[in-house]
């Protein structure tokens, strides 16, 4: 099951669908909160609602043993599920997530940055992309439109993605992958990773060079491969 980020929709995995896809079932969620096909009928007031709300998502689909892949604000999603809701997970894979540590102002500062990017001409956007690390400049504009348009007129009823405390991420029981791009303004790596493998049952990190935050967009085929063999590996451990 796949997570997506902040203010984006489903769609945003489709190299994932296509990939991942062909070996195991694919659900891609389109998250609470955010803009998508879904009627939001109550507030999420916290991680024990937000892990109520995909447990009832899991259980409505008839999940179990899911291995639950989270981006920016998904993989705070599945972080969060993993501390208060895992009983359905086989394990999770968190993709430059929120959760770890902070959000740092870089991040809100960059986002500001690349909309201001996107009113740039086509041809500049390229070298625009390599000194923002911001892939939103040169992805398909049908992907990018429903994101900008959320981006302009949806306001979500949620904080930013709140740091887990240390005795939080000490609950987790599954196997937990993580994989953060090394030039992410969402993230310190080297402190992501740090953290990560002091509190959580890593069994698998990297981070991944010259990628911005948009780690499944940017590299989709080593993030296919990544899911792919970190599943095999829980389903046979």
């Amino acid at each position: 099951m796949l997570l997506h980020g902040h203010g984006a929709n489903a769609s945003t995995w489709y190299r994932q669908a296509a990939g991942v896809g062909k070996c195991r079932p694919v659900y891609a969620v389109e998250t609470i909160d955010d803009p998508g096909g879904g009627v939001q009928r109550r507030v999420v007031a916290g991680s024990g609602d937000a892990a109520a709300w995909l447990e009832e998502v899991l259980a409505g689909l008839g999940l179990e043993r899911v291995h639950l892949v989270g981006l920016s604000y998904g993989g705070w999603l599945a972080l969060n599920q993993a501390v208060y809701g895992g009983r359905r997970l086989a394990s999770v894979t968190l993709v430059d997530p929120g959760g770890l540590e902070r959000v740092p102002l870089r991040f809100m500062v960059g986002l500001l940055a690349a909309l201001f990017a996107m009113r740039a001409p086509l041809s500049w956007r390229p070298v625009l992309y390599r000194l923002l690390a911001e892939w939103a400049l040169v992805e398909r504009p049908e992907i990018m439109a429903p994101v900008l348009v959320a981006a302009r007129g949806f306001r979500p009823d949620r904080s930013p993605a709140r740091r887990f405390g240390d005795e939080e991420l000490a609950r987790v029981a599954v196997p937990v992958q993580l994989l953060v791009g090394a030039r992410s303004r969402m993230v310190r790596p080297a402190g992501v990773v740090g953290r990560a493998r002091r509190l959580l049952p890593v069994r698998h990190a990297e981070v991944v060079a010259g990628v911005g935050h948009a780690v499944p967009l940017e590299v989709p085929e080593l993030v296919n491969d990544r899911v792919l063999a970190f599943a095999e590996w829980c389903s046979g451990r």
